[in-house]
């Protein structure tokens, strides 16, 4: 729309659209407002539309993955799991946490351990899917539960995944932000259920996705009317055994290219060597990612899962100081949560 149009202008083209048999996504920007249409499987004939008051001009979206391309929104669409975390704004924030929670001493010491170094979400599987059907498949509602009290004690908002349709909603009920991992990326029932429930979503890139793949998975999920969705990328399946996966580093200038949405980065996952988590985060930040989600438990050697790929509290510490100097060399800084702990809460035992 033009920048001077009126609300009835936007309005009289919402209906139009709607007359012609589409759906209407009004999208409200700093300059104007932009009308998406959707709902078409092929190229509208936009006559009608370009003729009406207050219309600039029609732009064909030409990628098939509409809602998500700088096509259809050129600003950049921020992510808020909590006031103050704010993802794909000009702070970088960081998401860790152990892969699994494990008990009520575990999850909490973890989020301890992690606000005090600069974290400003807290990861932790309360559900995880296994390679093998045997291997542990953690603590279900306790565990979410158990994420929801590290969340009261630390103030961090809580990032953990949902495995199915029929989970989505449990997990829901306690996480600010829904995990769909890298075996769920093309469910498309989950992503469509994730749309429909409206909270943050942190789509992660499958194994053998290709880039065009991770996008029109993340379109399922705003078709539904949820745009809040992060991207991350975690590292895809090579021939190379020396690593756990080929984490691709190009991917995040060139979805953010492609896409409005924020896009961060998993090392963890990416290389699945503990050695190697601290300088790929570093590269990812340096590449540009709006965030990175890092695996950390208190005890890795004792962990009941990836333990391996667990960074130690002090490594932890020293990697966030590190990525504060590369955001600050590229003009950015890192997230902070807007209050300080409770005073005592850094001390306090835990049950």
């Amino acid at each position: 729309m033009e920048n001077h149009a009126t609300p009835e202008q936007v309005d009289r083209v919402v209906r139009v659209i709607e007359e012609m048999g589409y759906q209407a996504r009004p999208m409200p920007g700093g300059q104007r407002t932009a009308v998406g249409l959707v709902g078409n499987d092929g190229r509208v004939d936009s006559s009608r539309i370009e003729a009406l008051p207050g219309v600039a001009e029609v732009i064909h979206v030409t990628k098939p993955y509409k809602q998500v391309s700088r096509e259809w929104k050129q600003e950049n669409t921020l992510v808020t799991l909590a006031p103050g975390v704010v993802f794909g704004g000009e702070e970088i924030q960081i998401i860790a946490g152990p892969c699994s929670v494990e008990s009520e001493h575990q999850i909490v010491t973890a989020a301890r351990l992690v606000r005090a170094a600069g974290a400003t979400a807290l990861r932790g599987g309360a559900f995880k899917p296994r390679g093998l059907p045997y291997a542990l498949l953690v603590m279900g509602k306790r565990g979410l539960e158990l994420l929801a009290l590290a969340r009261r004690e630390t103030g961090l908002p809580v990032v953990t995944e949902a495995l199915d349709e029929e989970g989505i909603h449990l997990v829901a009920e306690y996480a600010d932000c829904i995990q769909i991992g890298a075996r769920n990326m093309q469910n498309y029932s989950l992503l469509r259920a994730a749309g429909r429930i409206g909270k943050p979503v942190l789509l992660k890139r499958g194994m053998a996705a290709t880039i065009t793949d991770l996008l029109l998975s993340a379109e399922y999920i705003l078709a539904e009317g949820n745009e809040q969705v992060i991207v991350c990328e975690r590292g895809i399946r090579s021939f190379d055994t020396m690593t756990r996966n080929l984490f691709d580093l190009t991917a995040i200038p060139l979805v953010q290219k492609l896409s409005h949405l924020p896009m961060i980065a998993d090392p963890s996952h990416g290389t699945g060597l503990r050695d190697k988590v601290t300088p790929m985060a570093r590269a990812a930040v340096a590449a540009g990612a709006d965030g990175i989600i890092v695996e950390v438990h208190p005890n890795p050697d004792g962990a009941l899962s990836d333990g391996a790929q667990s960074l130690y509290p002090d490594q932890f510490t020293r990697l966030v100081t590190e990525l504060r100097a590369i955001a600050h060399a590229i003009g950015r800084e890192l997230g902070a949560l807007p209050t300080p702990m409770a005073s005592g809460t850094a001390t306090a035992s835990v049950g």
